[in-house]
């Protein structure tokens, strides 16, 4: 659910204007990629390495950012992470499906990082995630207030809230600030809605239920074992 913005939060130029202007952040960042299927990481540069970080987090059921570090000559080490991810599965835990995944990203601001605004702006667009009914449909990511956080259509559409806490000397963290609390968000969970009355009216078909490889945990293999006998050749 996170790739898009992250991606955008610290790499893409049109979101984050600090990539251009700002000598701190002009250098660019790490992205430490996890493929969840083999267990597997591998850590690209950017801009140096974009395509191929794009090749790879493009895929969001199988190659997720886990970590963005900031690169040598940065004032904050280039050991100590600017934003991380959940990238945990479920049901590649369990081996079947026995809830929801609800991903959590902590991001770092100001300061030779993006700036808070530039963290945000990436959900002002509803970008298509897997989830909503039984985890097993994409749908648009609508951001919302914590008082609107109560996702009942069709178990969604898929929400996210962004809270915002500043950092005291004495290193207490101060607030949170209900970031998307803002009528700025208004055209973003608009067009999330029209989004998900698109995708809705597919019903079981794809794009909104997942694809095959993204079904294995749920009922569809138990039907296909059902059905496997009377399978037949297609001369």
């Amino acid at each position: 659910a996170f790739n898009l913005p992250i991606f955008r939060m610290f790499a893409d130029p049109f979101n984050t204007a600090g990539l251009v202007i700002d000598p701190n952040m002009h250098m660019g960042f790490r992205f430490e990629v996890w493929d969840i299927k083999e267990h597997t990481r591998v850590t690209l540069n950017t801009p140096e390495e974009l395509y191929d970080l794009l090749a790879l987090i493009g895929a969001k059921s199988r190659y997720v950012i886990k970590r963005v570090f900031p690169k040598e000559g940065h004032k904050i080490p280039k050991d100590e992470p600017v934003a991380v991810i959940s990238t945990e599965k479920l049901y590649e835990i369990a081996g079947e499906y026995v809830g929801k995944d609800d991903p959590v990203a902590i991001v770092r601001a100001q300061s030779g990082l993006p700036a808070l605004g530039e963290v945000l702006e990436p959900f002002a667009f509803p970008h298509l995630v897997s989830g909503w009914m039984r985890g097993s449909h994409n749908g648009p990511i609508m951001p919302v207030p914590m008082h609107m956080a109560n996702p009942t259509r069709f178990d969604g559409p898929p929400r996210v809230v962004a809270l915002g806490w500043q950092i005291s000397p004495e290193g207490k963290l101060v607030g949170p600030v209900d970031l998307f609390d803002d009528p700025a968000f208004d055209g973003a969970r608009q067009k999330a809605l029209e989004i998900a009355e698109y995708m809705r009216r597919h019903g079981p078909f794809e794009p909104h239920r997942l694809p095959m490889e993204d079904m294995e945990y749920t009922t569809l293999p138990g039907v296909l074992e059902k059905l496997k006998d009377r399978f037949e050749p297609v001369e």
